[in-house]
């Protein structure tokens, strides 16, 4: 079948946005986020190098959509990893440290759209709230544990987030990487993120009661 047939069948269904999203994926997966060119996803996807440019301005908005389409998936692993609080807000917490690594793992390729590709946060209005919604959760875990100390106690909901943030995002990265460049650890990445909030936690007047 030729590219312009493929073309043509993503034009009927409505999908041509949907494969340029999902040839960027691969792209990524396999050159990284700044390894290929607007006229690469086009060949990727089967269609003309014009066709994209009926929804992308360029590469870079496709790579935006890219991004957008990860933080969405994120959010929602994380608020299945937060549960509502459930079983009780410690485990929780935990709980969402293990479904960033767990996103981190499963999608890279999304993971590098949103972190690796330098993109600005505010190129789009959507790659924006979606970004700041995924932000959103691990703020929602962090207010729900500092209810476990004291009113006159409770560190700031938005710097523990901002602290689980940059934890879980550095051991991911650690973790995440393929090449020979990686060393061997002696634990998995779950087991050194969740030694570290602990020690960080009990840092902060947090019992393994709490």
């Amino acid at each position: 079948m030729s590219w312009k047939r493929r073309a043509e069948g993503a034009y009927h269904h409505g999908n041509l946005r949907e494969a340029l999203i999902q040839a960027a994926r691969e792209l990524i997966k396999e050159k990284g986020p700044g390894g290929f060119t607007f006229a690469d996803a086009a060949r990727s996807a089967g269609v003309s190098p014009a066709a994209p440019y009926r929804h992308f301005r360029d590469r870079e908005a496709l790579l935006a959509d890219v991004a957008r389409e990860g933080f969405q998936r994120f959010e929602a692993m994380l608020a299945t990893g937060w549960n509502s609080g459930k079983p009780d807000a410690m485990t929780a917490f935990n709980n969402v440290g293990k479904a960033y690594l767990a996103f981190a793992r499963a999608e890279p390729a999304y993971y590098a759209a949103m972190f690796e590709s330098g993109l600005p946060p505010d190129l789009s209005p959507d790659l924006r709230a979606a970004s700041e919604r995924a932000f959103g959760m691990l703020r929602t875990a962090a207010d729900g544990v500092v209810t476990l100390l004291p009113a006159g106690k409770r560190p700031p909901a938005l710097m523990m987030s901002l602290h689980i943030w940059s934890m879980a995002h550095g051991i991911a990265s650690l973790f995440g990487r393929g090449d020979a460049g990686r060393r061997t650890l002696p634990m998995t990445a779950e087991e050194l993120l969740e030694s570290a909030v602990l020690i960080y936690l009990q840092g902060l007047g947090f019992s393994q009661k709490s």
